[in-house]
């Protein structure tokens, strides 16, 4: 049986694996910047934090099945290469809603058989996948 995720098997175990959030760091006052877009722009919405947790800084959004967490970290340096893999329903319509809002995405043609992806960068710099199966199960 091929998983979810578009290749492979699935695997239970005995612990009920799931996942709750991703934290994506943000240098210090970033939040406004870091709000327009994910919740302006990617159509999230602003969870209100915990309040031990707010007076941290930073920034909780949720869309779909999809939670983020944008903390502050004090020597923050943008992830270029570790980044969340975010599955979207529509790859072409959120490609051209950050082209026309002026952010950069870059078309990973084949480099993941069964797939098609692009790269963004959220305000910061961090590494954002957008990726959406696309028709056959791939083997390799």
């Amino acid at each position: 049986m091929t998983s979810e995720q578009g290749y492979g098997p699935d695997h239970t175990s005995p612990y009920g694996y799931g996942l709750h959030h991703v934290m994506v760091a943000i240098p210090p006052g970033a939040e406004d910047r870091c709000r327009e877009f994910y919740v302006g722009l990617l159509g999230m919405l602003e969870l209100t934090k915990p309040p031990a947790l707010a007076a941290r800084g930073g920034l909780w959004v949720r869309a779909d099945t999809l939670e983020l967490h944008l903390g502050v970290e004090q020597d923050f340096r943008p992830a270029r290469k570790a980044h969340p893999g975010i599955r979207v329903q529509d790859l072409d319509g959120l490609a051209a809603a950050l082209t026309g809002a002026g952010v950069e995405v870059s078309w990973d043609e084949d480099g993941f058989p069964g797939h098609r992806r692009f790269y963004a960068a959220d305000p910061v710099g961090n590494r954002l996948e957008f990726i959406q199966r696309d028709g056959a199960v791939p083997t390799w």
